[in-house]
């Protein structure tokens, strides 16, 4: 076996498949056409972030079997063309947890405590204990956004301190909290009962999760900390916030801009500020490095697939029969999980007609890829979706019916949560694709596609009309409104035309207004 490193790896790491007998070419900077040579009769690849592996990279590479990426990110590989043509892609997700959460529980002691600040006064020769107050952490509530790996790593930290931990994850259940001794509530509840809040969440889309109007709901002493992702926090708001009173402080090692054009919000004395550094320890490039280097191994060695980002290989009939679904698959659970907001314990998967037969296993990878992939900052594939589940504490149920229905094919899927469920279903219409068939007991035909506005409402009139003018308003342009009627009241699928308007935002300002119908029951937006 050959293998080529393109970028810096620890020495372990190399020694670890050199070990193997293995050819180890080890190489950084190197130019392109270098590189190409070395790919020639290459069975693996390993880089960091410098590398571009490209289709042209690839397509070089004709021996290759497995592409590793030495971190999480893997936006300079062409996933698609690794796909197509036939090599694996991993990374190593999860390898700097410990590094990133110690990182943000310093930045939250050196922001109660005012250690930045302290230290500059010292430096200019100034002693201001008074100017100094600082808090403790015993007794204080951190609100924890995200309770993935390094948020968990936080509340563990969080605890030794004597504080209370509070969290917000839609997508972990009651009885994970439980085991870590969390509380689980809801975002705005979570703002108004932190004296910390640390953020370990994907950006938010959009808008950030922490603009103005959230800021303001905050405790006026409430220190934020984001090791995450610098979108979340609009830095503007943040500064005005601080500036007013409104926020105490915080502890930042992201920004919405990277370097930062604006110093601004960094200048400001309540403020801690790094530069992207939380998971740049000697530690956690050794454990990247390591985590890397082993899943190449077993995958040469024996097959066994850990850490892949792309879809697993499938024989072609199978893969025949599946790919017309995978689509629908992953649009369901995209449109149930967005419009759900209740805690999800259980998703239920349900095949009718032709897909009631053979293996499909990627169409579970696909719907648990829709459903979680708006929320998650890992990277949710087809191969570690149920692992990504079965750490969330959610179980995945799959089931076979030979019922007849409407359709050749059907997927049938249920979220059961503590309040109750949520249903839908799809099937695959000829020259429209994907389509939402039923939700929620009611029959109802619609796109699974762009942007869509989801109406649970009574069974009267006049809720249509209200909507219309409503989003006509907002200069919303309706590229379709389906509506399905039922025993328990009615539904309606607004597609958003894309195509009009540039200024067509589905604004909390507009949910707010559809929401002031006095038949609307429920709204959502989700983009499928």
């Amino acid at each position: 076996m050959k293998i080529v490193i393109a970028d810096p790896l620890p020495s372990s790491a190399a020694e670890l498949l050199r070990d193997q007998g293995w050819n180890i070419d080890a190489k950084t900077g190197r130019p392109p056409e270098e590189l190409y040579a070395a790919l020639a009769d290459a069975d693996a690849l390993i880089v960091r972030s410098a590398t571009q592996v490209d289709a042209e990279l690839i397509a070089k590479a004709p021996g290759l079997k497995v592409i590793a990426r030495a971190g999480t990110g893997v936006d300079n590989v062409d996933l698609d063309a690794a796909s197509a043509g036939g090599i694996l892609v991993v990374n190593a997700p999860g390898a700097n947890s410990i590094s990133v959460a110690e990182h943000a529980f310093a930045l939250l002691l050196a922001s109660a405590r005012s250690i930045a600040q302290a230290d500059g006064l010292m430096k200019a020769g100034r002693w201001e204990k008074k100017r100094l107050m600082g808090t403790e952490l015993r007794g204080k509530t951190l609100g924890v956004v995200g309770l993935g790996r390094i948020g968990r790593e936080v509340v563990h930290r969080a605890h030794a301190f004597g504080m209370r931990s509070i969290a917000h994850d839609p997508f972990i259940t009651g009885q994970i909290a439980a085991d870590l001794d969390v509380e689980l509530v809801e975002l705005d509840d979570l703002c108004t009962q932190a004296d910390f809040i640390t953020l370990h969440v994907p950006s938010s889309g959009e808008r950030p999760l922490f603009d103005a109007e959230r800021l303001s709901h905050c405790k006026p002493t409430v220190r934020i900390i984001n090791t995450a992702r610098g979108t979340l926090i609009d830095e503007a708001a943040l500064g005005d916030a601080i500036e007013r009173g409104v926020v105490g402080g915080a502890g930042l090692d992201v920004y919405e801009t990277e370097p930062p054009t604006a110093t601004r919000v960094i200048g400001l004395p309540q403020v801690v500020a790094t530069p992207h550094i939380a998971g740049s320890t000697r530690e956690a490039q050794e454990l990247v490095g390591l985590e890397t280097a082993s899943c190449v191994r077993d995958f040469l060695q024996t097959g066994i697939v850990r850490n892949a980002v792309n879809y697993p290989s499938l024989a072609p009939e199978e893969l025949k029969r599946i790919q017309p679904y995978t689509m629908l698959a992953r649009r369901l659970g995209a449109f149930l999980g967005q419009s759900s907001t209740d805690r999800v314990e259980t998703v239920s998967i349900r095949y009718y007609g032709e897909l009631a037969e053979g293996n499909n296993e990627m169409l579970v990878g696909a719907t648990l890829v829709g459903f979680f992939g708006t929320m998650l900052s890992s990277n949710v594939t087809p191969i570690n979706a149920r692992a990504i589940a079965s750490e969330r504490g959610i179980e995945v149920i799959e089931s076979r019916s030979s019922r007849p229905r409407n359709f050749t094919s059907l997927i049938s899927l249920k979220l059961h949560t503590a309040d109750g469920e949520r249903w839908a279903e799809g099937a695959i219409f000829e020259h429209a694709g994907p389509r939402l068939v039923l939700l929620d007991g009611v029959t109802v035909e619609a796109p699974l596609e762009g942007t869509l506005v989801v109406i649970r409402n009574n069974d009267q009139p006049g809720v249509i009309g209200a909507v219309g003018t409503i989003l006509g308003r907002h200069t919303i342009n309706i590229a379709t409104f389906a509506l399905g009627r039922g025993p328990t009241g009615a539904v309606a699928v607004v597609k958003i035309d894309r195509n009009g308007s540039d200024n067509q935002q589905i604004t909390d300002a507009v949910l707010d207004e559809i929401r002031a119908v006095p038949a609307v029951q429920q709204v959502a937006v989700v983009t499928v």
